[in-house]
């Protein structure tokens, strides 16, 4: 027992430390694409590439994470490797400037802002990434209805905590101390102070207890050919190089070319099972697309809007001006908001499983979205700095609510996949062929003619499917590729809004626009909520079916 807490808290500590990393590094990137000149329009869409690219790259994360197999385990492979995409982007952030002057000193601020851009869209995208595989490692330690609900209570709880840190940092004035001045200012120390933490807390993931696979002779690749790491001179050659006498670098670049025309074939068929997801994922994953729109089009532009609605600033002011003063004075108060905002949430964090075994997942989850309506309407009339930072700390409840309750669920369908997952009857082979003799094609990729991808953590079920003739097995549905599914939901709800917003706000010549629009979207999130299944009941109701093999004939829309 205790050492499966102390696995929980290992892998948490990361998470901890990748929100600081997202909280603070991401607080400063509208301010200083602003003080860069650049527009607002154009500073939106900035905000929106990053999670265009997860988009298209977390589902493709979390189908070769599923089916990986190497000495690390089938998770922390990817965590390392976005993590390095996170510090990259750390480093460059807050020196843009100087980068820009040594490279192209004739231009500097054209080439400053092209920097930023770059470097805010890859922590962006490594950062939001990275809590995919980090989600279904979770899942794969604790993957019962219960313990998973604990679990992931502990996991926002780290979340809420880290945020806390990373919106502290950048209420607290840096500037006269020391360090701040050698480092070159209020930014650039905030920016190695949280390198520092992330460090810290990415050496955890070495002391985590993961499956691993070993290669062994029982063990078989996807053509069925028989693989064993004695016949193989070198762990890293065997996985990656066909040929053991070749150099490494000449398998550096075998390895290269696997991994790119991988990348290439698996697109089509990562996206082909995304868009064959059973209906109870679907409808949970439109409910949370509009519940995560209205947080973060309040969460993403809140500095914006207190800086400029509230305290009358002017980000591209010259520094030292009233204007500049006012915009610095706006945007630490916005942090000062967002900082208790996660005080709520990890205060929700502690009280969550409690809620949900009293008052059920459906009230615990439209309260949520009520309560984000209506703090939002509030903040869109108020002029009240206090009102609105009261109101900006409420929507800590809703950001609780939307880290743990999804991923609750998820694993619920999980625990009874052929309840949930067996949605679409495919038609009999032959005529007065049962029903039953078939299982749900949503299973299948459209490639299900080839041997599937298998995880170590799925293994094969005995739901026969008649192909030519004979019954075969089916692979169970890969769980980090379902929550990737998910979190794409958290990364469309950024894209959006920092598509539209920015014009938005151009057109009506305020910054209330922001929070007018959360409180819209907030009110079609709570439309969309009445569709999603909560419980097992909820699925016999919403299907018209009373025994354990439900047909989805009121889900298939």
């Amino acid at each position: 027992m205790q050492g499966r807490v102390c696995q929980l808290l290992l892998v948490n500590t990361l998470t901890c430390g990748l929100e600081v990393c997202m909280a603070a590094g991401t607080f400063y990137i509208p301010p200083l694409l602003l003080q860069a000149g650049m527009e607002e329009r154009y500073m939106t869409m900035v905000l929106g590439v990053g999670p265009v690219l997860g988009l298209i790259f977390v589902p493709m994360i979390g189908s070769y994470s599923d089916s990986w197999r190497g000495r690390f385990g089938r998770r922390r492979p990817f965590i390392w490797l976005l993590c390095v995409g996170v510090l990259l982007g750390l480093q460059v952030l807050p020196q843009a400037s100087h980068l820009a002057a040594l490279l192209y000193p004739q231009r500097p601020r054209w080439l400053e802002g092209v920097l930023l851009a770059g470097a805010a869209c890859l922590l962006e995208f490594s950062g939001q990434a990275c809590f995919t595989p980090l989600e279904a490692l979770i899942s794969d330690q604790f993957p019962g209805e219960e313990e998973s609900r604990r679990a992931f209570s502990v996991y926002s709880l780290m979340i809420s905590l880290g945020g806390c840190l990373g919106y502290l940092l950048p209420a607290l004035d840096w500037s006269h101390a020391p360090t701040a001045a050698y480092l070159g200012g209020q930014e650039a120390f905030i920016y190695a102070l949280i390198t520092l933490i992330f460090l810290t807390c990415l050496f955890s993931t070495v002391f985590i207890s993961e499956d691993r696979w070993t290669g062994g002779e029982g063990e078989k690749t996807r053509k069925g050919v028989s693989v064993s790491s004695a016949l193989s001179p070198s762990p890293w050659r065997s996985r990656y190089c066909a040929h053991p006498l070749l150099s490494r670098p000449q398998c550096v670049r075998m390895a290269v070319g696997w991994c790119v025309s991988l990348c290439v074939s698996a697109l089509p068929h990562v996206y082909g099972v995304c868009m064959r997801v059973p209906a109870v994922i679907r409808r949970l994953f439109v409910a949370e697309l509009f519940s995560w729109m209205a947080l973060m089009s309040f969460m993403l532009f809140y500095t914006d809007f207190m800086g400029v609605g509230l305290y009358r600033g002017v980000p591209n002011a010259t520094p030292g001006t009233q204007e500049r003063l006012r915009y610095d004075e706006g945007v630490r108060m916005a942090s000062m908001g967002l900082f208790l905002q996660c005080l709520i949430s990890v205060v929700c964090s502690i009280l969550m499983e409690r809620w949900m075994v009293l008052l059920g997942a459906r009230a615990v989850y439209v309260s949520s979205v009520i309560l984000l309506a209506l703090a939002t309407a509030v903040m869109s009339f108020s002029k009240s700095v206090v009102m609105v930072t009261v109101m900006a700390a409420a929507t800590g409840y809703t950001f609780c609510v939307l880290q743990v309750l999804p991923y609750t669920l998820l694993c619920l369908y999980h625990s009874d996949r052929q309840v949930f997952f067996s949605s679409y009857k495919s038609r009999p082979s032959h005529p007065g062929e049962s029903d039953n003799h078939t299982h749900s094609k949503l299973l299948l990729p459209p490639d299900h003619g080839k041997a599937p991808l298998l995880t170590s953590a799925s293994p094969k079920v005995s739901l026969p499917l008649e192909r030519e003739g004979e019954a075969v097995s089916l692979p169970q549905r890969g769980m980090c590729l379902d929550m990737a599914i998910l979190d794409s939901a958290y990364l469309l709800s950024q894209v959006l809004p920092a598509l539209c917003l920015g014009s938005i706000v151009q057109q009506s010549h305020s910054v209330s626009a922001y929070m007018a629009s959360a409180c819209f979207l907030s009110l079609l999130s709570l439309l969309c909520s009445t569709g999603v299944v909560f419980t097992r009941s909820d699925f016999h109701r919403l299907t018209g079916s009373k025994g354990d093999t439900p047909t989805l004939r009121g889900l298939k829309g």
